[in-house]
């Protein structure tokens, strides 16, 4: 087989060779012809080998930096809670930031829960950093800093790491921020002291602690000196009575109902209701009566948005504004640059309202007179001129001294302020 196949293949092959030798050849092309000397050679543009084909590329996208906040309250409460979630929603335009938050962290909205676990489930969901926005989640914020020591801490209201502080604690990677609103509730004072036409003020309180008693304090300084100075009254005809509610905001069947409180002091004759709690009943309750035909006026706490909830009674709103001091915060934590430290900060005193600078702001109300209001701004300026109010003589509700005559209160004095002050009515201390 594989000999005829072979035999095949030698027959065909010479077969090819003799057809080839008898086919007519191919004629060569005649030489091209050279133009004349006297025109150049044509030229061609040199060939130029294609681009490489390169894809675009895009700047590499860095994850934006997730902080988380637990807030006391509801987060749209018109009062502080929305104060701070406002504030997020500051850095967040500002630093390119993302916030997470959960609302109604308190023992009647989430009963059994503490603060450190929902803390928990913040960092579970990417936070680096968390705010504890409450006074009674100190003690919460301490123990999960501890316990978390590679996540960024911010207490709002609390001292643990002020070194010159009573509750001072070495707390790397925690920061305490509060704004000066000993000044905002001084404002505030004046103006409900510039329109009581009873000389008969109420303060409206949460529950008791360091904290509300030198605000209640600051609102009674600022009602006498602007009742004296400007009014030219006698201290002793200026009533100025604070009720406690128990909380920062109503608990049915925990603390007092702030409704019923500032009714009582409407039918008592109380036409100015300062308010120290989170939240608007002291308005609402002071626009109803208003509505009925009393005059009555109030002044809400907290939120630069709070008096739009009744304008026709508000005299003005001190609020905090969070915001400059957390996105400070924040950036630092997200740079590399962050320090512990304690901020207590006040108003930027060229602009108080300035949403960029100031921690604390004071918004003049629609109910408050043209006459008023500008008393009020003078007292505005005589502050940022250094008036300080929180200066001897003063006393201690019970008579003991507090300032001596000319003494200028330190800060720990302030913030540690042991009773409210001579001529407040209303209990210091909470009831054992």
């Amino acid at each position: 087989m594989r000999k005829s196949l072979f035999t095949v293949f030698a027959f065909v092959l010479g077969l090819s060779l003799i057809l080839s030798a008898c086919a007519p050849k191919t004629p060569t092309p005649a030489p091209a012809t050279q133009a004349p000397a006297t025109q150049p050679p044509a030229t061609e543009a040199p060939t130029q080998p294609p681009a490489p084909t390169v894809a675009p590329t895009e700047a590499p996208t860095q994850a934006p930096f997730v902080f988380g906040m637990l807030l006391v309250g509801p987060y749209n409460d018109r009062g502080w809670s929305q104060a701070h979630y406002e504030a997020g929603k500051y850095v967040e335009q500002k630093l390119g930031a993302k916030m997470i938050y959960l609302d109604k962290v308190n023992p009647a909205d989430r009963p059994g829960t503490t603060a450190s676990q929902l803390a928990e489930e913040l960092v579970a969901q990417g936070a680096r950093l968390i705010i504890f926005n409450s006074d009674d989640m100190k003690d919460e914020s301490t123990k999960f800093a501890q316990e978390h020591p590679d996540v960024f801490v911010i207490m709002a209201s609390g001292d643990q790491v002020w070194k010159e502080g009573k509750a001072y604690t070495e707390i790397p990677n925690m920061i305490n921020i509060m704004g000066r609103m000993e000044y905002g509730k001084m404002i505030a004072g004046c103006a409900a002291a510039l329109t009581t036409q009873t000389g008969k003020i109420g303060y409206l309180g949460p529950l008791i602690n360091d904290e509300t008693r030198r605000l209640a304090a600051s609102a009674y300084l600022g009602a006498r000196y602007c009742w004296t100075k400007y009014l030219g009254k006698d201290a002793r005809d200026l009533a100025f009575k604070v009720s406690w509610i128990g909380f920062w905001f109503n608990i049915p069947g925990v603390t007092d109902d702030p409704t019923k409180v500032a009714d009582d002091f409407i039918n008592s004759g109380y036409d100015v209701i300062i308010s120290g709690i989170d939240t608007t009943e002291a308005l609402t309750q002071a626009k109803k009566a208003h509505d009925a035909g009393k005059a009555v006026w109030a002044i809400p706490y907290d939120f630069i948005g709070a008096c739009e909830e009744a304008p026709d009674v508000c005299l003005g709103v001190p609020y905090f504004n969070w915001g400059p001091e957390y996105l400070k915060a924040i950036k630092a934590a997200a740079e590399g640059t962050w320090q512990s430290q304690f901020v207590w900060a006040g108003p930027d005193w060229k602009d108080i309202n300035n949403p960029d600078t100031s921690a604390v702001g004071f918004v003049k109300g629609k109910a408050l007179s043209e006459n008023a209001a500008r008393m009020v701004d003078q007292f505005i300026s005589e502050l940022a001129g250094g008036l300080n109010l929180w200066v001897g003589p003063l006393k201690l509700q019970d008579g003991t001294e507090y300032l001596k005559e000319g003494e200028v209160a330190t800060d720990q004095q302030i913030w540690y302020l042991p009773q409210l002050l001579e001529g407040m009515e209303g209990q210091s201390v909470p009831q054992q």
